[in-house]
C-alpha cells in the first residue's frame, strides 16, 4: 500500500531516518502508545489512535527516530512521494553531491540531492535558505543548530543532527579526489 506525501511528511515530523545498511531485524520494535512515555494512556482518546507498529511496522526498519527508513521506503517502492500536496506534475530529482570540505577537523560533508529531492522540490531550498552556487551561502555548525539552512529539516523532520556522520562522511583526502576527478 502506498502512503501519500504528506501523510509521510507528518509522519516524519520529529523522527529520525538512518542509512539503508541497517537490517530490519536488528530495529527495535515499536512501543504501543500506552507505553511510548508521550501519551498519556488515561486519557480518553488515546484509544482512538493508530498504533506505531501497525502504521509503520512494515516499512524498512532503522535504529533511530520512528524506527524506518524513510529514503529506503521510496526506492523499495513502499511509499512514493509527490509533487505537490494535489499529487499534480512529475517529482523531478537530481543525482547530484554536493562536497563541503570548509568544516575545520571534521570530515567533509557530502549533500545528496537525490535523496533530498525524492522528498523535496527545488524551490524549497532555492534560492532561500541556500543560494543556488555551490559555496555561495556561508553557514556555521552553530547556525544548523539553532534551527537555520539545514536545522530548517535536521532534527524536525529528517534525522537528528546528533548523527554527525550522515554529513560528515568523506574524509578530505578522498574528497581531494572526488574534486579533482569532477574537474576533468
Amino acid at each position: 500500500m502506498r502512503i501519500a506525501r504528506w501523510i509521510s511528511v507528518v509522519l516524519l515530523a520529529g523522527l529520525a531516518m538512518t542509512s539503508p545498511a541497517v537490517a530490519q531485524e536488528a530495529a527495535p520494535k515499536h512501543k504501543p502508545l500506552a507505553e511510548d512515555g508521550l501519551h498519556d494512556p488515561d486519557l480518553p482518546g488515546v484509544h482512538m489512535l493508530q498504533e506505531p507498529g501497525d502504521v509503520l511496522g512494515h516499512l524498512p526498519a532503522t535504529t533511530s527516530g520512528n524506527l524506518v527508513d524513510w529514503n529506503k521506503a521510496v526506492r523499495d517502492g513502499y511509499i512514493e512521494p509527490r509533487a505537490t500536496l494535489l499529487d499534480r506534475g512529475e517529482v523531478k530529482t537530481l543525482d547530484l553531491d554536493i562536497y563541503l570540505p570548509n568544516t575545520g577537523d571534521a570530515k567533509v560533508v557530502r549533500f545528496p540531492h537525490l535523496e533530498h529531492s525524492e522528498w523535496l522540490d527545488c524551490n524549497n531550498c532555492h534560492p532561500v535558505p541556500f543560494a543556488e552556487e555551490v559555496g555561495a551561502t556561508p553557514m556555521s555548525m552553530l547556525e544548523i543548530l539553532m534551527g537555520e539552512y539545514c536545522g530548517i529539516c535536521h532534527g524536525a523532520v529528517a534525522f537528528p543532527l546528533t548523527e554527525c556522520s550522515r554529513c560528515h562522511s568523506v574524509d578530505y583526502d578522498d574528497y581531494l579526489k572526488i574534486r579533482d576527478q569532477q574537474r576533468r
